[in-house]
């Protein structure tokens, strides 16, 4: 028997419904994997909502997991039953509790990670990853700043970025969740509601920064550029508050010829020997202690909608993970 959280049509959490469903055989270039750990991130909220489109309906949502390989299809030639697997990117279906899957996505577990930080780590990391190491490569001596610093990307972030040599500044909602950043070795951390671009320009006495690492969107998007040296660049990778439109490029002439790019994981990982390495470098950093993956959520697969509603009301921090 195989069960799923399954999308009829797109809205609320209220959407997200248990259901039994066939177990497929895989297709040639497939395996078939038993999940242990599901991670939850916000583009799950996407995809529920309507904001990314399923390719049909019902749709499993979910992309990102840690399993068992069970069988494998014709072709399949680097993977048997038994590994230990992980992956981050679609297409869409990780809630459930097994599935079929091209093997090309993912990747082997090293023995030193656990199924459980597996699954919360893989989409967050890899996108920690590609930030720190591809779309901005931060050096010793420079400072960032990551907004939703307590958040599960945020928290990989700050313990990355400090490794590196990094001073990192971080946003965060609340106090509770400020001492969580500090903990994960955030320099300073900046509440919301705060003059954000004053406290940066403060703290740098002026200088401003180099990159502005930004999952929230629309409503941290002019701030954001205000708190960039000329020539700084924001990392928008996320929408929490809403999508950014309406861009006028005329204000990156005006704050000092900056720079704003929105890259995506799917992008980074396109090409298999891309996400070997990117995988490799996050299983070092992590199996080294230098960042520490904190599942601090864990629900039931079967009660993933509650799941989102905590997610949404930003009552998560670090990692959250649903258990088949």
């Amino acid at each position: 028997m195989n069960h799923a959280i399954r999308l009829h049509e797109p809205g609320g959490p209220e959407k997200l419904v248990w259901e039994e469903v066939p177990l497929p055989a895989p297709k040639p270039g497939e395996v078939l994997i038993r999940h242990a750990a599901v991670g939850l991130n916000f583009i799950d909220v996407y995809f529920r909502t309507g904001l990314y489109k399923a390719p049909s309906m019902p749709a499993v949502i979910g992309m990102e997991a840690a399993g068992t390989v069970e069988t494998v299809g014709e072709g399949v030639e680097d993977l048997k039953p038994g590994d230990r697997v992980a992956y981050a990117m679609g297409p869409i279906g990780a809630y459930a509790e097994a599935r079929t899957i091209r093997a090309d996505v993912l990747v082997k577990l090293p023995d030193s990670i656990p199924f459980e930080t597996a699954g919360a780590m893989m989409l967050q990391g890899l996108t920690a990853q590609y930030l720190l190491r591809r779309t901005y490569k931060v050096q010793a001596g420079e400072t960032i700043l990551v907004h939703a610093a307590a958040g599960g990307v945020g928290l990989i972030l700050v313990q990355w970025a400090k490794a590196l040599g990094a001073t990192v500044i971080g946003t965060v909602g609340t106090e509770a969740k400020a001492e969580l950043a500090r903990a994960h070795g955030c320099d300073h951390v900046i509440l919301q509601g705060e003059d954000l671009p004053a406290r940066v320009s403060e703290i740098t006495r002026g200088a401003r920064l180099p990159v502005v690492y930004d999952s929230v969107g629309r409503d941290t998007f002019e701030a954001s550029l205000d708190c960039l040296a000329p020539f700084g660049l924001l990392v928008s990778y996320g929408n929490a508050s809403g999508p950014v439109t309406g861009v006028d490029l005329g204000i990156l002439a005006a704050k000092g010829s900056l720079f704003v790019t929105r890259p995506t994981l799917a992008t980074h990982t396109a090409k298999r020997a891309d996400l070997l390495a990117m995988a490799a470098d996050l299983f070092d950093v992590v199996s080294s202690g230098k960042v520490k993956i904190e599942v601090r959520q864990k629900y039931a697969l079967r009660d993933a909608a509650e799941a989102h509603i905590a997610l949404e009301a930003r009552k998560t921090t670090g990692s959250t993970i649903l258990l088949p």
